[in-house]
């Protein structure tokens, strides 16, 4: 493999997802950059000419399957038209995804018709760096200090769209696709080189599974599985699904494979900076990260996503907020915006009663809340000096980042495992070179906030007020 060549590229059905490719692409040696639109050869010649790897960050987790056939299966043909030996769809690491709301077994059945050469499509989703492991098919998650089967999650067994019911993750997407599906357990992970390949060829040979799940709990089974998966796109471009794990199984093989792995040299030193950190999660460790930061000197301001989803309240509202967070940050305040503290907060019902009333599903709410939240950091920004910010939220920040005419972003430094801090490239001043963070909700230690003030990943004490 030539070290400048284009090597992969990644579809994320959300920004943060998008963001965490992203991450374990550059932190393993990998040049980088996320795109909102899938770019040209010509562009990336022109522009990105030392790319070697290309994400384009999507909203597919809250696509009904009529819109991803609509919507997302021509970017995905645009993807495989780029070139590169791997195509992946980048998932969340805890597989949230239903038969109506971002089916996987959906996006399975359409990477087959666009690459109807390709005998079957990977798919892993555990990732041991963000602590996210498959066990004979069952997924597990780590919590705080503790580790959950994801039907017993205390977080995503409780997701207000897409509520795991169900650890066995071949169950799950069987609810989604009528293809067959098959898996390579922990067993024949452990086996030598040459052997899983061997059960990989006879499990494709007996049960011509349309998908492939692969067990993980360590990452030496991802540096196999990273093996399978450059071995299967050497004479074909193929399809992959999977969590950002896919990225280290890969980056992992690749660099045991070369000597050229140097990290890119020239990034710059993140210093600290005023922050605006807007939330739309419910996930109460979202919820923590926002109580340790009011506690240490960070500004709050509690919204209602009902008056910013409203047409008879939004305009006067938004405009109100748009005022108050702009004073406070001329004051010089690091200021977080949100929209609940938890999954019990009274906010997630008043939502959900309040698109039933106009006709709108529940899964509608992260567009609308985080088109609004966009829209309010894009006013703060062209009104102030400010050059960070934050969103926490993977529905929030896929929408919001639409909203601030942003066409790029690559990382300059690692704040959390999957929620680095990035560079923003765009036409309009203001936001290009703008610092943005993307946070999953459930991603990042409880001074994730104070982090990316800081401008870095250590452990910190902070106290008092504000800078």
């Amino acid at each position: 493999m030539k070290r400048k060549e284009r090597i992969l590229s990644f579809y994320g059905d959300d920004f943060t997802g998008s963001t965490d490719a992203m991450e374990a692409l550059t932190n393993s040696g990998f040049k980088t950059v996320l795109f909102l639109e899938p770019p040209s050869r010509k562009m990336l010649d022109e522009r990105f000419p030392k790319v070697q790897c290309i994400g384009v960050a999507g909203v597919s987790r809250t696509m009904q399957p009529e819109q991803m056939e609509n919507e997302l299966k021509p970017i995905l043909a645009k993807i495989k038209e780029l070139g590169t030996p791997v195509n992946h769809y980048k998932i969340c690491s805890t597989f949230d995804s239903s038969p109506d709301v971002g089916s996987i077994g959906k996006v399975l059945n359409m990477m087959l018709e666009l690459n109807n050469e390709q005998q079957y499509v990977p798919i892993i989703a555990g990732a041991p760096t963000l602590h996210r492991y498959t066990v004979f098919g069952n997924h597990f998650a780590k919590v705080g200090s503790e580790i959950f089967r994801l039907d017993r999650h205390p977080v995503m067994s409780k997701h207000p769209i897409t509520p795991m019911e169900e650890a066995d993750l071949l169950k799950h997407l069987g609810k989604q696709t009528d293809k067959p599906l098959a898996l390579v357990n922990v067993n024949l992970l452990n086996e030598k080189s040459g052997e899983l390949a061997d059960a990989v060829r006879r499990i494709v040979s007996e049960k011509k599974p349309a998908g492939i799940m692969f067990d993980v709990l360590t990452d030496q089974h991802l540096t196999r599985i990273g093996k399978q998966i450059w071995e299967a796109c050497k004479k074909n471009d193929i399809f992959v699904i999977g969590s950002s794990g896919v990225e280290y199984a890969l980056a992992s093989y690749w660099n045991a494979n070369k000597k050229d792995n140097e990290l890119d040299a020239n990034r710059a030193r993140v210093t600290k900076e005023q922050v605006l950190a807007v939330s739309g999660s419910c996930s109460p460790v979202t919820s923590g990260q926002i109580e340790h930061a009011l506690n240490n000197g960070s500004t709050g301001l509690k919204v209602s996503p009902v008056k910013l989803m409203d047409s008879t309240t939004a305009t006067g509202y938004l405009n109100d907020l748009v005022g108050r967070v702009t004073e406070m940050i001329d004051e010089g305040k690091n200021v977080i915006v949100y929209s609940a503290l938890g999954s019990e907060d009274s906010s997630i019902d008043e939502t959900r009663n309040y698109l039933a009333s106009i006709g709108e599903e529940s899964s509608k709410s992260g567009q609308l809340l985080g088109e609004k939240l966009g829209k309010l950091i894009r006013e703060a920004v062209e009104r102030t000096s400010l050059k960070r910010i934050v969103i926490a939220g993977g529905d929030t920040s896929s929408y919001a980042t639409l909203e601030m005419g942003i066409y790029a972003l690559e990382m300059i430094e690692r704040m959390a495992p999957g929620a680095p801090l990035c560079t923003s490239y765009s036409d309009n001043k203001k936001f290009d070179g703008l610092e943005i963070a993307l946070k999953g909700g459930q991603l990042g230690q409880v001074d994730y906030f104070s982090k990316v003030h800081r401008g870095s990943e250590e452990m910190i004490n902070v106290g008092g007020r504000g800078s």
